[in-house]
């Protein structure tokens, strides 16, 4: 694992896509990119979800981009009439947009058949002025980066292998060790517990998840931190509340 960081470092997701607003599709990028980032110390502050239209994009991306470390965008860079993410990511920058020549050899090399190479595909070697490709281990078709936005692919598959590129040139935040708490109890009675376990551990964040299945209640705590001690305290301060309530409690 890579040492850790010695600063936060923020990042945000923009989600483009009316299929994903329409609940026709269900997102799969989210979860994925959360976990792949936080192993990296990278905390995922803030997503967003757009439609596929240059006003909303250019917006998103503007503010996303002003108040995070780093942004990821994913979908809307494939070959059809509404793909315009590459388009809307130059007007946010202000830059011009054009054909990359690595993008076109990356696509000719990949579409050697004759016919296959078709004019709506060379729109997926558009690149903005600027940017850099991210390589696309599945399908040839580059993502890009410019500034502190990386562009990527909407289908998972292809999104997860852009991320694994570009992950070790990333950043390094603060690692948090992480411990999860399964309870039998509703998290109402344990409230105020967890409140001044809360104020006693500032450096530990504590997360409350109530469930109900099995005709009862039930309560998952999360905690993270990056001092091992004190999450390791904050943990045996949280069994000890469970266990006055008699809580059925397992970490895990």
């Amino acid at each position: 694992m890579p040492a850790t960081g010695n600063r936060a470092v923020r990042a945000a997701m923009l989600i483009i896509g009316n299929e994903i607003l329409s609940g026709r599709t269900r997102d799969a990028n989210l979860t994925h990119f959360a976990e792949r980032l936080s192993s990296r110390g990278i905390e995922l502050c803030e997503v967003r979800i757009v439609q596929d239209t240059e006003p909303a994009i250019v917006y998103a991306l503007n503010a996303l981009r002003a108040s995070h470390d780093l942004v990821f965008t994913t979908g809307g860079i494939g070959p059809t009439h509404d793909d315009i993410t590459a388009d809307s990511v130059a007007k946010a920058f202000g830059v011009a947009i054009g054909e990359n020549a690595e993008a076109i050899a990356l696509l000719e090399a990949h579409y050697q058949v004759p016919g296959d190479f078709t004019a709506a595909r060379r729109r997926m070697a558009r690149i903005p002025a600027g940017a850099s490709l991210i390589e696309n281990t599945v399908s040839a078709a580059p993502g890009f980066r410019i500034d502190n936005v990386y562009v990527m692919a909407g289908i998972p598959r292809i999104a997860a292998a852009m991320l694994e590129v570009v992950l070790e040139t990333l950043p390094q935040g603060i690692i948090r060790g992480v411990v999860t708490i399964k309870a039998r109890v509703a998290e109402g009675r344990i409230a105020d517990g967890l409140r001044a376990i809360q104020s006693r551990f500032p450096e530990v964040e504590i997360g409350s998840y109530p469930s109900y299945a099995a005709g009862d209640f039930h309560t998952a705590l999360v905690l993270k931190s990056p001092d091992a001690a004190r999450l390791t305290a904050g943990k045996a301060e949280i069994l000890a509340l469970l266990a006055r309530e008699g809580a059925i409690a397992e970490e895990i």
